[in-house]
């Protein structure tokens, strides 16, 4: 690719790059969110026309003016944000476009079987027959990995495609593209995941801000070298044992109370002495009038059940705490019951069995309000759908939790001003940048909306932080600051609850780590007995 411009409007998004892939070789594309990563890869995929450049394959000048251009060019890409038709089934979704299945009638049969062949060959647990809105994120990030090894891509564009695998999975995937490159196929690798890049990739290249700043063969760089590239400065990603500061001063040595399964002593988690008598999992002794009891839990979940709206099963018993000043970690490939727990307990769903308590009041039936009063914030999964009104500006977002209490209203009437002031002093202490409050939150990068969430959650200074793939989509500088936020929350005290399918940011962060896997939680592991051949077996189904 030489000199490619691609713009929209007044933006360029990409300005007289140029990129260079070998046959055979598998090539990192870094770069900060809005860098023009996704916008490249989908010029040379056909999926949008570069106003200035040219692309070059095999030495040929190819005019690539469709999608299907692309496709016959043996060009495939395996999207962050899929290209699947929802209604049509696994073996549709991958016939879609291909004359080779039958124009008509495509012959699915034949190509589910080769689909199953495909699957078993690269360990991609997938029915070709299934619907693919039956799926779960994991499972269409699979049927979209699937679609390109079908079509026989030999310049494969992959774009954040580790982020619902395990690292079993992953080691997986690693063993496939490596073979793929040997046989001759260009690997375009995109990934935030900087381990991943300098493990498997020969060349790297970085933009920003829509421009090249460094192409260069992996092995003559490092790590920290590569984010200091795509970020123009220094970054430090925050780790669990850099914020220590108040948590050891707090009580949480629960002494006395054997019924906890751990025991806390200066921030560090070790396992609490058995106790013969039989007890609840999590049980303390409540105060007789009521309220939280400090040494308590913050969260007690236990014996959880939750369907979808189908019957499904998709939280199999799951019992698990949250305690004052420290992070517990829910590791498992995306899909295996993490998103109903979530909503379990903040309360958009309702549970089928089992209790809820959080600072020590049963909340299984209480509505949304009520756990926010006790001091819930919520960061979820997916901003678009369920933490920001795209069309509403900055500080009209800021409120959407609060709009009816004081200072932010005054009897009954919303008071501009406050809100202003709020939305002023949020964004200055999240550093959101935007041209205003007023500004539409839909109108701002991905990392700019995450820090809008993350200011709505935590300037309460809440008890409890549920934190869903809090950093998912994120660069490495909004992912550190992300993981700063959550720290400095378990310094002042507050409980959080972290689920990723990000290992690496389990293992920064976490105090205490449980894993599940369709529903079930197959154990516990303390901090120091933790390593990622022991979590990548739980995440299969194995029992600690």
């Amino acid at each position: 690719m030489r000199g490619i411009r691609v713009v929209f409007g007044p933006l360029v998004a990409n300005d007289d790059v140029n990129l260079a892939v070998e046959r055979g070789e598998i090539h990192a594309l870094l770069g900060e969110n809005g860098a023009g990563k996704s916008t490249l890869m989908r010029a040379l995929a056909g999926l949008l026309q570069p106003a200035a450049g040219e692309i070059r394959i095999d030495g040929r000048l190819e005019p690539l003016g469709s999608a299907q251009e692309a496709m016959r060019l043996g060009i495939g890409m395996v999207h962050q944000h899929f290209m699947l038709v929802s209604t049509l089934t696994v073996a549709e979704n991958v016939c879609l476009g291909l004359p080779s299945t039958g124009r008509i009638f495509p012959d699915l049969k034949t190509a589910a079987a080769k689909i199953r062949e495909l699957a078993k060959t690269y360990g991609l647990d997938v029915d070709p027959n299934a619907r693919v809105a039956d799926l779960s994120i994991a499972g269409q990030q699979r049927v979209e990995i699937l679609k390109a090894l079908y079509r026989g891509a030999r310049i494969l564009i992959l774009d954040e495609p580790t982020a619902v695998l395990t690292p079993q999975e992953t080691e997986g995937l690693f063993r496939i593209l490596r073979s793929l490159a040997g046989e001759g196929t260009a690997i375009i690798f995109i990934s935030h995941k900087l381990n991943e890049v300098m493990t498997l990739t020969s060349g790297v290249t970085v933009l920003r801000q829509g421009r090249v700043v460094a192409t260069a063969k992996t092995a003559e760089t490092d790590a920290r070298g590569l984010a200091r590239m795509m970020v123009g400065a220094e970054i430090q990603l925050p780790k669990l044992e850099d914020v220590t500061g108040p948590v050891s001063t707090l009580n949480l040595s629960l002494e006395g109370r054997s019924k906890t399964p751990f025991a806390f002593s200066g921030g560090d988690i070790e396992p609490a002495a058995a106790d013969p008598s039989p007890k609840p999992l999590y049980g303390f002794d409540p105060p007789a009038r009521g309220g939280f009891k400090p040494g308590g839990m913050i969260l007690a979940v236990e014996n959880l059940v939750c369907r979808d709206a189908r019957g499904t099963l998709r939280v199999d018993r799951a019992s698990l705490a949250v305690r004052p000043g420290e992070i517990v970690g829910v590791a498992g490939v995306d899909g295996n019951g993490q998103q109903e727990l979530a909503e379990a307990i903040v309360g958009l769903s309702r549970a089928e069995a089992g209790t809820i308590r959080l600072m020590d009041e049963d909340v299984t039936a209480s509505a949304v309000a009520r756990r926010i009063a006790l001091g819930l914030a919520h960061i979820p999964e997916d901003r678009h759908r369920t933490a920001i009104v795209e069309p509403m500006s900055i500080e009209d977002n800021l409120i959407l939790e609060q709009a009816g209490e004081a200072p932010l209203s005054k009897r009954g009437w919303l008071d501009r001003r406050a809100i202003a002031e709020n939305a002023r002093r949020i964004m200055a202490e999240f550093d959101v940048r935007a041209t205003g409050a007023n500004q539409k939150v839909g109108t701002l990068s991905g990392g700019n909306q995450q820090k809008v969430v993350l200011g709505r959650a935590l300037s309460r200074e809440p008890n409890l932080v549920v934190a869903v793939q809090p950093v998912r989509g994120l660069d490495v500088g909004a992912t550190a600051f992300v993981h700063r936020q959550l720290l400095a929350r378990r310094a002042a005290g507050a409980g959080v609850l972290l689920i990723s399918t990000e290992l690496d940011e389990i293992l920064a962060l976490s105090d205490r780590i449980v894993v599940m896997f369709k529903g079930a939680i197959m154990g516990e592991l303390a901090r120091a007995d933790v390593t990622v051949e022991k979590l990548g077996l739980m995440m299969a189904g194995r029992t600690a």
